[in-house]
């Protein structure tokens, strides 16, 4: 069987089943209402059949027990009981099934105890489930618990009687009431039976009554579905051959407005049809060019013809090649012009030979500009024309490769204008583009041919000089810089004075990357703005400000990764008490950073960074929140206490934010700490920069109950009077004072004074650097009261713990003098 005829075959049934289909539905349908009708009957005669087998041993019942009654035969009450058996399971089954969830299995014992048919089981379970109460189901289950009742009287009666016969203990007048009891029961049971089987017996009938007419119901309509559906498909055959000339219609006048330029050839390839696009790209008129052969209309110029020397059309019409879509070609016209153009050549079939062929030719004149418009724009600034920072970069980095090969100089610079904000704020941002466009054209003047100017992003500049001494590019970046300096910018009567800030690194094989090239010369530029900008900075390799500038960038980003991995980590130094009148000390909590090899770094190395670049509140909340957390792990196992001072270092970033205090407010609630376990440090620096802050802050916290550390006391030389204004508990002695106080009797003296002065405003001395024994034994003798260093204990991974077990009862003391 051939591929047509297979098709021509499926396109038959998919017809026959569409037209078969409702008529099938119709059958499937009423045959599934048939079987759920059959179900539902079945269901209801199960309950009409159990309702009589019901009925009948309760008679047995009512019977057997009467026998028992006169006989005292113990096979009449054997015969009882299996009488009874009967309606105590159908009881059974209405309970069970009564129950929420309802228990399957208990109802399937007690129907099946009660002689009813396994196979109705199922349905008899469906019915009472889903009907229960329904009109007919609720009337007879009402009848059903009424006849239960005197079941229960009759067991009971059974019961007693069972009991004294075995005993012995009967005469006739017991029996007399016996039967009359069983007589009772019995004039009771017959009526709620009878009314049982009434009801059951109805319900029967209404059941069957409405599944005839349902049925029916059911088989109108869809005999009327299926009549419907048969005129519509009659109808869509006739609209089929409506749309059918439609569509011929559309075609024709689709092809006419299309685009693309559209051909269709006969087998012979001589052309039949052409649009009013494929006129226009050819220059020849329809009329003209039907009869003609493709090839004397257009040839294309860049095709290359297979092994047997025949072209795209030749192969289409011999059958060699299907729907083929061809590359960009270059087609050449009558008149000799040439158009590049998208060739896509498709055969027509019919009766199984190619009959012609579609030719669909798209002008890719327009594409071919935009994507050299797009590529313009990918490498340069929209509002100056530049190239932009991604030409830049690929520009220096094939500086950088012909670097290996050759041995050249070259030069980069960074320009940052330093008053453009103000333009921008004042002047609006039109003003702002304006004056960008202005600098650029003076800064192009100044450059050699083959130099590179570009706009890295908002006022900022990068240039490349390529083949450039280091005297010959430091003396262009100052022609620069004076070329931006010289520009008077005017705008709605107002002038603004401009310069620019430079930055100057030159290009060598020494350099490592992109990377650290551009990072260099940002510097520089960021060096030249520190030293009060309208300059030049141009960086040497023994540059050592510029390269602790790059040093500090570095840890920026090493910082930032730290905090978002959690690789900081917290250590604690004992501070411990050097009088017999002191408590324990406390400890003061100690941060490092842990490099993602394992190696930890003292906080000298990225705190300096930290707090030129502005990371010292997220490094101060991540040391608070941490330690209110392990005081909060801590004080689920132990108390208050037992639980030591912990004195926490603050910056003055984090002393003047606002913010803070509310952070630390915040954190005491959430971790549920007492205030009078933290100490805050701050240094004598950060106190007397910002003293209304500094004032203000710790007044707040030691409201709380928190208490203060005045760090590295005197090591600036202030004037004591700050002291006055500052409500601190601790005075800690600077250690450069500690250090060498045994061999410097001035240092001695400074710690003695510092000392007293302490005690005389009510505070607390705490000396740091307590290296040595004998260090220690002075500080005490001076009157220092608590000392700090290797001497008593060094800096550990931080474990309250470990405290509480080496502090001892010391502890004790301190609570003793928090109101101190």
């Amino acid at each position: 069987m051939s591929h047509e005829t297979g098709a021509r075959l499926a396109r038959s049934t998919t017809q026959l089943l569409r037209l078969v289909w409702p008529f099938v539905l119709v059958i499937v349908l009423q045959a599934l209402l048939a079987g759920s009708s059959l179900f539902v009957l079945s269901a209801v005669r199960g309950f009409v059949g159990g309702e009589s087998l019901w009925s009948k041993a309760q008679k047995d019942a009512i019977y057997y027990l009467d026998l028992y009654a006169n006989s005292h035969d113990l096979d009449h009450f054997e015969q009882y009981q299996q009488a009874v058996a009967v309606p105590l399971g159908d009881r059974a089954f209405r309970v069970a099934l009564e129950q929420s969830p309802p228990n399957l299995v208990a109802a399937r014992a007690g129907i099946l105890q009660g002689k009813n048919h396994p196979d109705d089981v199922a349905a008899m379970t469906w019915l009472f489930l889903n009907f229960r109460n329904t009109g007919f189901m609720e009337r007879a289950v009402e009848q059903w618990s009424l006849g239960d009742t005197y079941i229960f009287q009759l067991t009971n009666l059974a019961d007693d009687m069972h009991d004294a016969i075995s005993r012995g203990a009967v005469d006739e007048e017991q029996e007399a009431i016996w039967t009359s009891r069983i007589q009772q029961i019995n004039q009771g049971v017959t009526p709620a039976a009878d009314k049982f089987s009434s009801v059951l017996g109805e319900a029967s009938r209404e059941v069957l009554h409405l599944l005839i007419w349902v049925n029916l119901a059911t088989a109108v309509l869809l005999i009327a579905i299926a009549v419907l559906r048969t005129r519509k498909l009659l109808r869509q055959r006739e609209l089929a051959g409506q749309a059918l000339e439609m569509e011929k219609h559309r075609a024709q006048v689709t092809l006419a407005a299309i685009g693309d330029a559209v051909i269709s050839i006969d087998c012979r390839g001589h052309i039949v049809y052409l649009n009013p696009a494929a006129e226009q790209l050819t220059g020849c008129q329809a009329q003209q060019a039907e009869g003609q052969p493709f090839d004397t209309l257009l040839s294309i110029a860049t095709e290359q013809a297979d092994d047997t020397g025949e072209s795209l059309v030749q192969r289409i019409l011999a059958g060699r090649a299907t729907a083929v879509s061809e590359s960009t070609k270059l087609i050449v016209r009558q008149d000799g012009s040439s158009v590049a153009v998208n060739l896509v050549g498709t055969p027509i079939y019919s009766e199984g030979r190619v009959s012609g062929a579609v030719m669909v030719l798209h002008d890719m004149t327009r594409e071919h500009q935009f994507v050299a418009s797009l590529s313009w724009q990918a490498s340069h600034d929209a509002l100056t024309g530049l190239a932009n920072r991604r030409e830049f970069e690929y520009r220096v980095v094939q500086l950088l490769d012909r670097l290996e090969h050759e041995q050249r100089r070259h030069a980069l610079m960074f320009l940052d204008l330093d008053q453009f904000k103000l333009v921008n704020d004042t002047s609006g941002h039109a003003a702002g583009d304006e004056l960008l466009q202005q600098v650029c054209s003076a800064l192009q003047q100044h450059l050699r041919e083959g130099d590179t100017l570009a706009r890295l992003g908002g006022d900022e500049f990068g240039v490349v000089l390529e083949n450039c001494s280091a005297e010959a590019a430091e003396r262009i970046a100052e022609s620069l810089r004076e070329a931006v300096q010289e520009l008077r910018f005017a705008w709605n009567g107002r002038t603004f004075a401009i310069t620019v800030s430079i930055g100057l690194v030159q290009i060598s094989q020494a350099q490592d990357s992109l990377e650290s090239l551009l990072r260099t010369a940002d510097m520089a530029c960021y060096t030249a703005k520190e030293k009060g900008r309208n300059r030049v900075h141009a960086y040497q390799p023994d540059d050592s400000e510029l390269s602790q500038r790059v040093g500090e960038m570095s840890w920026v980003a090493r910082i930032h990764q730290a905090l978002e991995e959690n690789r900081f980590c917290l250590f604690a130094q004992t501070i411990g008490a050097l009088q017999d009148d002191d408590d324990g000390g406390h400890i003061e909590i100690l941060l490092r950073l842990r490099e993602a090899n394992g190696q930890l770094v003292a906080p000298g190395s990225f705190l300096p960074a930290a707090e030129r670049y502005g990371l010292m509140p997220q490094i101060d909340r991540w040391v608070v929140r941490t330690t209110f957390q392990a005081l909060a792990d801590h004080l689920l196992h132990s108390t208050v206490q037992d639980t030591p001072l912990c004195a926490i270092n603050l910056s003055g970033a984090s002393i003047g934010d606002t913010a803070f205090l509310g952070f630390l407010r915040e954190q005491f609630a959430s971790q549920g700490i007492p205030p009078e376990l933290i100490c805050f440090e701050i240094t004598e620096t950060t106190a007397i920069t910002n003293l209304d802050d500094a004032t203000r802050f710790i007044n707040e916290l030691k409201g709380l109950g928190c208490r203060f550390s005045l760090d590295d006391f005197c090591a600036g030389m202030s004037s004591f009077m700050y002291l006055k204004h500052l409500p601190v508990d601790f005075l800690k002695i600077d250690g450069s004072f500690v250090r060498d106080m045994l061999a410097d009797p001035i240092d001695r003296a400074m710690v003695e004074v510092i000392n007293h002065i302490g005690h005389v405003m009510g505070k607390r001395t705490i000396a740091e650097f307590a290296e040595s024994d004998a260090i220690i034994a002075l500080l005490r003798e001076i009157g220092i009261d608590y000392a700090q260093g290797y001497a008593l204990d060094k800096p550990q991974p931080l474990d309250l713990d470990r405290y509480r077990r080496e502090a001892g009862p010391a502890l004790a003391r301190r609570d003793a003098g928090v109101a101190r």
